[in-house]
């Protein structure tokens, strides 16, 4: 398929840089020339010859969502401005992608597949699953749904090495279950569904692989920096949040089908794999 012309929203976050490195010469715009929580600076943006938008925009502070700032933030930037993108994109007959998160459902379900009704718990959550059903008013439209994302700046990888070197030994919970997933693959598994014309709908991506807690996942990365794995004290979700005010509920169960987006031709590689090599460079 022919190159599209690109616009990345949210290009300087996580997935936006990555998204860049595979979009170089994607058009990107900062705050003062275009806010998507304002639908007059929508209108007065100059959409000329895009033809695809990726929105990597996101308010992702699960627990700020919850006070009464965050609660309005949340809303603004993770639904009514999706709404705002999505009103434009079906206007201009433009192609819209969606970042969505398994945020969006209970967790009692041990693995999400794309069909399953929402079931959101927090805020956050409530906040995301509104802006998918946003994105519905884009006749093209793509949701990326994915989990538990790891890349550039901030997150919980590069926590548990900065942790393990100063030889702390954190509590971190072993009731939530999913899977990693590597900025680079999500943006990969993106650019995929646009450039073979993979039905319009929503797809599961993440890295493959079998599901894990968060407290395996930090063992991983303490053992690859020479401490121990039993440095690691697991505990219940309940036991790390109590006594703590403002806490949003989490999904216990995060795993999410992945045979959808294998049927298009795309295969996420393990993200153990990911990790290693993630480790390797930090």
């Amino acid at each position: 398929m022919m190159p599209h012309n690109t616009f990345i929203v949210g290009a300087n976050g996580q997935l936006g840089s990555a998204l860049r490195e595979i979009y170089p010469d994607a058009r990107t715009a900062d705050i003062s020339e275009l806010d998507i929580t304002s639908q007059e600076s929508i209108e007065n943006y100059d959409w000329s010859n895009v033809e695809v938008i990726i929105n990597a925009a996101a308010y992702t502070n699960v627990d700020g969502a919850e006070t009464p700032e965050g609660r309005i933030a949340a809303w603004k930037v993770n639904a009514s401005a999706v709404g705002n993108l999505a009103r434009k994109a079906a206007e201009l007959n433009i192609t819209l992608v969606h970042v969505s998160s398994e945020y969006v459902f209970d967790g009692t379900t041990k693995q999400h597949g794309e069909e399953e009704p929402f079931s959101p718990l927090g805020v956050y959550a409530q906040s995301k699953a509104a802006g998918d059903i946003a994105v519905g008013v884009a006749g093209k439209h793509y949701i990326a749904r994915t989990t538990w994302l790891i890349g550039n700046g901030n997150n919980f990888v590069k926590t548990m090495a900065s942790l393990a070197d100063k030889g702390i030994q954190p509590s971190v919970v072993n009731d939530q279950i999913g899977r990693l997933t590597f900025t680079s693959t999500l943006a990969a598994g993106i650019k995929h569904l646009i450039d073979t014309g993979a039905p319009y709908g929503t797809y599961n991506i993440t890295n493959d692989g079998d599901v894990a807690s968060w407290s395996d996942i930090a063992k991983l990365v303490y053992e690859s920096r020479g401490r121990a794995g039993d440095d690691v004290i697991p505990v219940s979700t309940s036991q790390y949040y109590a006594g703590k005010s403002d806490i949003a509920p989490r999904p216990l169960q995060s795993g999410v089908d992945l045979r959808k987006i294998k049927t298009t031709g795309f295969t996420p590689s393990d993200w153990r794999t990911e990790l290693s090599a993630y480790l390797n460079n930090l």
